[in-house]
């Protein structure tokens, strides 16, 4: 398979697609690597790094030419090609274009991705990396439009996209590797309450469970690995004790508390409310579109210490989606209460443990065989 990855500039992905390469490697398979930044570089030897952007326009895509015509010619033949690059650059000269689409269908990718990640981590890796002057606003409305730009590149090559998020390394790496080596593999969506069950550490350690479960088996578009939300709720609970222009420390984590050894990130209250409605709206939009390119949703309903369901609005609208874009409907339902038409009329079929899910889906055929698809 041959893919081209995106994301925007702060996301590091030249780490992150090394983990993905270095498990293929691990699983007998070989991804050959190509960073189109890397090579523009080598091409342009008297850059100063961090600096390439500051080129003029032309210089800069006479180099970025030049890399993918290497590309062109050295990936011919090779099984499994990852192209690291960008879709759009937002830089002192406003917003341009990061690719030649005609090099681009030459290269014929069979699948393109656009990586995301916190943006509160990203914005830390751009200014440290880079001399800039970024808000957490300006990084927001780039991830949009790298987005954007990449989805209508693929739907103009007719080819499949993805998001992944960078979140729980380690496992979304994974996912890459799948996604590349293991195409054929099931795409699930795992659904399950968040924001309200934050401070339930035995309703947690139960969904953190059911997403690595499926993890084993699935090629999972997780919508926990990216979290702004509780960065959000951080900074609205400092502003209503008046810490408006305060900082908040933010070590790097997954949802469900499992944090990194990063050095904690200083972050702005006021700058975090500035953005909340893109935080808002930007969820909305991306846990949709990663139901839309899984081919089932599996939801995980726990049952709360007061005896009611852990059901929250954005269960219930995932489901609901799901079911309206004809994906297959799975939930675990665990509270001893009945589950609702809404739950019943939408779901394909009703589990009443993770453990019978699990059985079903492996007398169904959906798991993958362990020796072929690397776990």
């Amino acid at each position: 398979m041959r893919a081209i990855v995106t994301g925007q500039v702060g996301m590091d992905k030249k780490q992150y697609l090394q983990s993905a390469a270095d498990f293929a490697g691990q699983q007998g398979e070989s991804i050959a690597l190509y960073h189109v930044g890397d090579m523009m570089y080598a091409e342009g030897r008297d850059i100063r790094p961090g600096r390439i952007l500051d080129l003029p326009w032309s210089r800069l895509n006479s180099l970025r030419r030049a890399a993918f015509k290497d590309i062109l010619s050295d990936s011919r033949g090779r099984p499994h090609v990852i192209v690291n690059t960008h879709a759009t650059f937002r830089w002192r000269h406003g917003l341009f274009s990061a690719f030649d689409f005609d090099q681009i269908e030459a290269f014929d990718p069979d699948l393109l991705v656009c990586l995301v990640d916190n943006i509160e981590v990203v914005h830390n890796r751009l200014h440290r990396d880079h001399d800039i002057d970024a808000t957490l606003k300006d990084c927001m409305v780039w991830r949009e439009e790298e987005i954007l730009a990449t989805e209508m590149m693929a739907q103009a090559l007719h080819k499949p996209f993805y998001i992944i998020s960078r979140g729980r390394h380690e496992a979304t790496a994974r996912t890459m590797f799948r996604l590349v080596c293991r195409p054929g593999m099931k795409k699930v969506y795992p659904s399950f309450p968040m924001s309200h069950v934050v401070d339930l550490p035995d309703v947690l350690a139960e969904i953190d469970a059911f997403r690595a479960e499926l993890a084993r088996h699935f090629i999972t578009f997780d919508p926990g690995d990216v979290d702004e939300k509780l960065l959000l709720e951080r900074a609205a609970a400092a502003a209503r004790e008046g810490n408006v222009d305060r900082f908040l420390d933010v070590t790097p984590h997954s949802f469900g508390g499992a944090r990194s050894a990063a050095e904690p990130i200083r972050v702005r209250v006021r700058e975090v409310l500035d953005i909340a409605g893109d935080i808002d709206g930007q969820i909305y939009m991306r846990d949709f579109k990663l139901i839309d390119q899984s081919d089932m949703i599996v939801s995980l309903v726990p049952e709360l210490p007061t005896g009611m369901p852990g059901l929250s609005s954005g269960v219930e609208r995932e489901l609901q989606h799901a079911f309206e874009h004809t994906k297959e409907v799975f939930v675990v339902w665990k509270p001893r209460k009945s589950p609702s038409p809404f739950i019943t009329e939408t779901a394909t079929k009703i589990f009443k443990s993770v453990p019978e899910a699990l059985g079903y889906f492996e007398s169904q055929g959906m798991f993958a065989q362990t020796n072929l698809f690397g776990h």
